[in-house]
């Protein structure tokens, strides 16, 4: 692989944290809409519930890669919109780079069918 390999020990977290970031590539969004994209685009494979979902969003905005801001929505409800920041957008290109690459070694060696 490249310089940027993928963590292949943690690599359901690896593949949340992509999930996450190449959704929000295109448009900011809070945690629900997150999951339910994901869940939607992947046909149901890729499912987040709340205790999975918001510790790696707290973990992507504590390193920079995603920013969460705050937005009132209706009279007492508040929630998180996320959007990808510069760093993150490097971050999940190349991750995703690394992803390709996985895949192409893994599919060398079972094949395609």
């Amino acid at each position: 692989m490249d310089n940027f390999s993928l963590d292949i020990p943690n690599l359901t977290k690896s593949l949340n944290e992509s999930l996450i970031l190449s959704i929000l590539r295109h448009e900011k969004k809070h945690g629900y809409q997150l999951a339910l994209e994901i869940e939607q685009n992947s046909r149901g494979m890729f499912k987040f519930n709340h205790g999975t979902l918001y510790p790696i969003l707290h973990k992507l905005e504590k390193e920079g890669l995603i920013k969460g801001i705050w937005k009132q929505e209706g009279p007492k409800r508040k929630r998180k919109y996320y959007r990808l920041s510069a760093k993150g957008r490097k971050y999940g290109m190349r991750h995703n780079h690394s992803w390709k690459l996985f895949f192409e070694s893994l599919f060398n060696i079972i094949g395609e069918e």
